[in-house]
Parts: structure tokens; C-alpha cells; sequence
């Protein structure tokens, strides 16, 4: 099962689950989303590599999350433009409480454009 809150749904994101640890979501491109430059904004690429990596630990029966972020680190290698964001994130550890997740934000021709990681606190 995949998170459900507002925010997510606002944004449009697709999600697919390819393993317990591994998934993909991916979003459409709207033009409210561009900076000044007229390239994606670093905050939508930022949001959706959070939320990506935030799934891949399964939310609750009720569709809820039972991981914050405490920490998150993104790399922009490349202006993004098109249509369409994917993301692909796994779980690199897991303890008890702290998850380490990565994550690779690619555009609609595959071209990679940020790299993402973080640390996230699982909710008992």
C-alpha cells in the first residue's frame, strides 16, 4: 500500500511497487511547476524524491505513513524539463528506528536530473 494525503494527490503521483524496498512514482509536469528559468523547480524534484523514498516503507492499513524524513540530501545534476518526473527509490539499510533511502529523479527521456537521499525515522 502506497501513503494517501492531499498533498501527494495534488501533485498527481503515480506510484508502483517493484519490492519491498524498491519503488517507482512518477508525476506529470505542470506548467506551475517551472522556475523563471522555465526548468522544473528544484522544491516539486524535492517533494517528489521525499515522497518517493517515504514509500518504500509500506504505509499502515489505514494508508497512512509510518516513516518521517529527519534527513534529506538532493543533488541537481541536470535542469529538468519535459512532461513528466519518475523516481526510483529503494532502502539501502534498515535498523530499528532509521531507514537510509536513495532515490534517482530521471526526466521523460530517461536523462537523469537529481539524485536524492535520506534518513528516515520509522514510527512504531
Amino acid at each position: 500500500m502506497f501513503i494517501e494525503q492531499p498533498f501527494d494527490q495534488f501533485l498527481r503521483f503515480e506510484y508502483e511497487r517493484h519490492s519491498d524496498t524498491h519503488v517507482t512514482v512518477s508525476m506529470p509536469v505542470e506548467p506551475l511547476y517551472l522556475n523563471s528559468l522555465g526548468i522544473i523547480h528544484g522544491g516539486i524534484i524535492s517533494s517528489l524524491a521525499d515522497v518517493a523514498m517515504c514509500n518504500t516503507i509500506e504505509s499502515d492499513e489505514d494508508n497512512k505513513q509510518k516513516a518521517v524524513t529527519v534527513d534529506l540530501n538532493i543533488s541537481f545534476l541536470k535542469g529538468a524539463r519535459g512532461s513528466r518526473l519518475i523516481a526510483e527509490a529503494e532502502i539501502i539499510s534498515s535498523g530499528k528506528t532509521l531507514t537510509h533511502a536513495q532515490c534517482l529523479i530521471y526526466d521523460e527521456n530517461t536523462q537523469l536530473v537529481a539524485k536524492a537521499k535520506a534518513v528516515l525515522f520509522n514510527k512504531q
